[in-house]
């Protein structure tokens, strides 16, 4: 494999020196702040993620408060006592992005966040207790439990989140093969999912650097040389 160092270096040189690459560096993800986390921005978040998929992400960023209004500021214990007539008219609601099925995911959501909560004391504190050499575990957990969180939705949930983790952009991915490792140009496999995770475990033992910033670093060093005042603006919420 490519040392992370070497990948570093040419992220850097890609982007005019250290100064420049540790403004496109998030910050570090903070365990206290995920476990401070509330169930409803936990559910909002997975419902922004849903909604962005499939979608240019400013559309959905500037019905957003229209979605806070129309979802009952996405408290999960209000949304579970709605009536089935209350999520028909959301079907017509002009307030968000008027999906059926996106729509009753949050429905279907709702009582996933509310059943891990009670049983973990928040599903923050759940998200911050579980390990970062383990995010393919997580990962399989939301897709199987939760509702449209499979895929790369549910790496973007974590990301935004706050999770410290990878984001398998097509730019991580690119680096990850380039760097030597033996995988499909689209991961989808179990496979490829832990040897995605052992490496990131890899280079995060051997640098202390958290998972977001080597996924970071990755997506940095290979494709299209974005300038850097561009990606500033794009990654002011997060995201590789």
């Amino acid at each position: 494999m490519t040392p992370i160092a070497e990948i570093r270096a040419r992220a850097a040189r890609r982007k005019g020196g250290e100064e420049a690459l540790a403004r496109l560096l998030p910050p570090r993800p903070s365990r206290e702040a995920l476990e401070k986390t509330t169930d409803d921005r936990v559910l909002a978040e997975m419902t922004r993620r849903i909604f962005c998929s499939g979608f240019a992400w400013t559309v959905i960023d500037t019905k957003w408060p229209g979605f806070e209004e129309a979802f009952l500021g996405f408290a999960p214990g209000s949304l579970l006592f709605q009536p089935p007539d209350f999520w028909d008219h959301l079907a017509s609601d002009r307030r968000i992005v008027r999906n059926g099925r996106k729509i009753m995911a949050v429905a279907r959501n709702a009582r996933f966040v509310s059943e891990v909560s009670a049983r973990e004391g928040g599903f923050g504190r759940f998200l911050a207790g579980w390990p970062a050499t383990d995010q393919i575990g997580l990962l399989d957990l939301l897709a199987k439990q939760g509702d449209r969180l499979g895929g790369r939705t549910g790496q973007y949930f974590l990301r935004f989140i706050g999770v410290d983790g990878f984001v398998l952009s097509r730019d991580v991915v690119l680096c990850l093969r380039d760097a030597g490792l033996d995988i499909a140009e689209n991961p989808t496999s179990k496979r490829d999912f832990r040897k995605i995770q052992d490496q990131f475990n890899a280079w995060a033992e051997e640098t202390g650097l958290s998972h977001t910033h080597l996924s970071r670093l990755c997506a940095l060093s290979v494709g299209e040389n974005v300038a850097v005042e561009r990606l500033v603006e794009r990654w002011a919420g997060d995201g590789d």
